[in-house]
């Protein structure tokens, strides 16, 4: 079968490939283009297990909502070049999609268009965190993108009006809380900073028997910066405690770019 350049052209097109490795593979697959896709497919994947060790800190991130959830997924990447590709946020968004409409297991029925991806951009791509709310007659949702898809939150509350819920979500955007409540902190994180704020301290040169309050008064400082609840609203004295009343969180996802 003769080969044009026609042929090759849309072969370039379809896949991300070079013109001659597309001439080659349309060579090799006498003509036939299926053949000629899964050929650079196959090379394309042998060369992306090459850049799987390569740091993928760029990216973007994507939410979906509707009546019956919302869901957030992160799609790493090399470089903001690649990360700002039209391509790039479509299968992004379409990872949302799918994660809404079928959970975290609807990534895997991405994976072919995932590495087809990988062939494109000629970069370590992969899916980041991903998290799905599901709509109940008692929750409440609220999902927010920042930053053009530099973060994304997800929070889940009872008893909390639409628009506090949407707050605080942009306030997780804000000030980045690792924790819901102190008690979810692990002991040996807290021991870890409790141990390096007694000797910040004694450089300090306090008296002795005022170490332990000081510490303690560092460590509820260094917690409440890290827990949700304990967080001043956007930086302010209303604590999101306050700011939420009688209602309850019940849980929050923050993912953002280079995490």
């Amino acid at each position: 079968m003769s080969i044009t350049a026609k042929d090759v052209q849309e072969l370039r097109k379809s896949t991300g490939a070079g013109m001659m490795d597309a001439k080659r593979a349309l060579t090799n697959a006498d003509g036939d283009f299926e053949a000629a896709v899964q050929i650079l497919r196959e090379k394309g994947l042998a060369k992306a297990a090459k850049r799987t060790d390569r740091e993928n800190t760029e990216g973007v991130i994507a939410i979906a909502s509707d009546e019956t959830g919302a869901a957030l997924v992160q799609l790493k990447s090399e470089t903001d070049f690649a990360a700002k590709s039209e391509e790039f946020n479509k299968f992004a968004q379409s990872l949302a999609d799918v994660v809404l409409a079928d959970g975290e297991a609807g990534i895997e029925s991405k994976a072919s268009e995932l590495e087809d991806l990988k062939l494109i951009v000629k970069e370590n791509i992969e899916v980041g965190q991903v998290a799905r709310y599901e709509s109940t007659d008692s929750n409440v949702l609220d999902a927010y993108l920042h930053g053009g898809g530099q973060a994304g939150v997800l929070i889940e509350a009872e008893n909390v009006d639409v628009e506090t819920l949407h707050e605080i979500a942009m306030h997780i955007a804000f000030a980045k809380p690792a924790y819901l409540a102190r008690d979810e902190v692990p002991s040996d994180e807290i021991e870890k900073e409790r141990a390096a704020l007694l000797e910040i301290t004694k450089s300090e040169g306090k008296p002795e028997q005022a170490w332990d309050k000081i510490v303690e008064g560092r460590v509820s400082a260094w917690l409440g910066d890290r827990v949700l609840l304990e967080q001043g609203v956007f930086g302010e004295k209303e604590k999101v405690s306050a700011k939420i009343g009688a209602g309850t969180i019940t849980r929050f996802a923050f993912v953002k770019v280079g995490a």
